[in-house]
C-alpha cells in the first residue's frame, strides 16, 4: 500500500488507549512500506503510539505533508551528525521534502546554512527560510562556493538528499573531520580516499528502520520528536512548504511527477 503520512480526526479508539480522544486532531507517520498499510484513503486505522497532536496552526492539508519529513531531517541532523550550535551545515537539495525543514531545524539550533537550488525562484525560499548562501548548482561549482563562504575553512556538516555524483564532488565542501549524512544509498563513487584522509564520518538515515523492525521504543520516539515540532509550528519557528495538492484519482499522475520533476515542499492528496 501507498503513503506513510497522514493527518485528520480521532474518530473511534480502541479498550487501551490513553493518550488520545475520539475528536484530536492528529498528524503520523505510519505505513506505505509494504503490506496492507498505507495512507491512501478515508479512514486508516493506526495504532496510538504512532500518533501526535496535529500543530494547532498547521491546517489537515500541510500536516499531511510534515511527518516522514520532520523526522527524517530530525534524526539526519540530531541523532547522525549531532550538529552544535555555531557550526556551519551545506544542505543538498534545500528546497526538497527533507531541505526544506531540515534548513529551518539547522537555523533553529544555531547553526549557518547553505543550501543548493535549482532555479533563482527556489533560492529565495530557501534564503527565506533561513539559509545564509543558496548554491545555484547547475551553474556554480558547490565545493568551491562553500569553501568561499566560510572563508576556506569547509563546513562542519553535510546533509545529502540527491546523492550520486553531485553528492561526491559536494563532499569537497567538508572540513576536516566534518560529518556527513545521506538520506539514500551511497554510491561506490564516494571519494573515499578524502573520506580516510580527512577524518569525515558518513552516515545514512532512514526514518522507516523502527517500523520495519518493530522497534517500539525508536516508534515512540520519533512521535517524541512530532511532538517538539508541533511546539516549533505553533510558535512560528517552523513551517512546511505543500506545492501542490490532489484528489486520490490523480494517483497515478502524481507519482509519474515525483519521479521526473523536482518540487519545492511536498505533494499532498485531499480526501474529498
Amino acid at each position: 500500500m501507498l503513503g506513510c503520512d497522514g493527518a485528520g480526526v480521532v474518530t473511534q479508539v480502541g479498550s487501551s488507549a490513553s493518550r488520545l480522544a475520539e475528536g484530536d486532531e492528529v498528524y503520523f507517520c505510519y505505513g506505505g512500506i509494504g503490506g496492507t498499510r498505507g495512507c491512501y484513503a478515508e479512514y486508516v486505522a493506526v495504532p496510538e503510539r504512532f500518533v501526535a497532536r496535529k500543530p494547532a496552526k498547521l491546517s489537515f492539508r500541510e500536516a499531511a505533508a510534515a511527518p516522514l519529513v520532520l523526522i527524517t531531517a530530525w534524526e539526519a541532523l540530531h541523532d547522525r551528525v549531532q550538529i552544535k550550535s555555531g557550526k556551519r551545515v551545506l544542505i543538498l537539495g534545500g528546497t526538497g521534502g527533507v531541505g526544506h525543514v531540515a534548513t529551518q531545524l539547522a537555523r533553529n539550533s544555531g547553526l549557518a546554512v547553505a543550501a543548493t537550488v535549482g532555479s533563482p525562484e527556489k533560492a529565495e525560499i530557501s534564503l527565506r527560510l533561513g539559509a545564509e548562501l543558496a548554491i545555484l548548482y547547475k551553474t556554480t561549482e558547490v565545493a568551491e562556493s562553500v569553501r568561499e563562504w566560510s572563508s576556506g575553512r569547509g563546513v562542519e556538516y553535510l546533509l545529502d538528499t540527491v546523492s550520486g555524483e553531485f553528492l561526491t564532488k559536494a563532499m569537497g565542501a567538508l572540513a576536516v573531520y566534518g560529518k556527513a549524512v545521506s538520506i539514500l544509498a551511497p554510491t561506490k563513487e564516494l571519494p573515499w580516499r578524502t573520506i580516510m584522509s580527512n577524518n569525515l564520518g558518513f552516515f545514512v538515515e532512514l526514518m522507516l528502520t523502527p517500523q520495519m523492525l518493530s522497534l517500539d521504543d525508536e516508534i515512540i520516539r520519533q512521535r517524541t520528536v512530532l511532538e517538539r515540532c508541533a511546539e516549533m509550528f505553533d510558535a512560528g519557528e517552523l513551517e512546511i512548504l505543500v506545492e501542490e495538492s490532489f484528489n486520490l484519482e490523480d494517483a497515478r499522475e502524481v507519482h509519474r511527477r515525483m519521479e521526473t520533476a523536482s518540487t519545492a515542499g511536498k505533494l499532498v492528496f485531499e480526501m474529498s
